[in-house]
């Protein structure tokens, strides 16, 4: 088979820019975490209440999960950066980091 010998220069890049080395394992991780149905839809609860924050007691209900359930899924999203924790007297109120949802969506951004 004859390939050119420059490809790259045969198509129109679809990234306005590629992910960089370093950040592909973190980038990487977070995806593995959303990869859990119940995660997505937590962020999403969680992203369209009113207030932009919710505590478990919100959202127990509404996924069909148990409490430790829902508490353990928000550990990870925690953990991952994906949400940011308040403690008010024995509830914990769970609000999405905007920076890291504008990370994941300029990682696969179209020009």
């Amino acid at each position: 088979m004859n390939f050119p010998k420059n490809i790259s220069n045969c198509c129109t890049p679809l990234l306005s820019s590629f992910i960089k080395p370093d950040e592909t394992a973190q980038i990487a991780a977070i995806f593995r975490v959303l990869g859990e149905p119940a995660r997505l839809q937590l962020l999403s609860l969680i992203a369209n209440q009113a207030t932009g924050e919710a505590c478990v007691c919100e959202l127990t209900e509404p996924l069909g999960l148990s409490q430790p359930t829902v508490s353990h899924h928000l550990k990870v999203l925690y953990e991952a950066g994906l949400l940011q924790k308040e403690r008010r007297g024995t509830w914990i109120y769970y609000r999405i980091v905007p920076e890291r949802i504008k990370a994941l969506q300029s990682a696969l951004a179209l020009p």
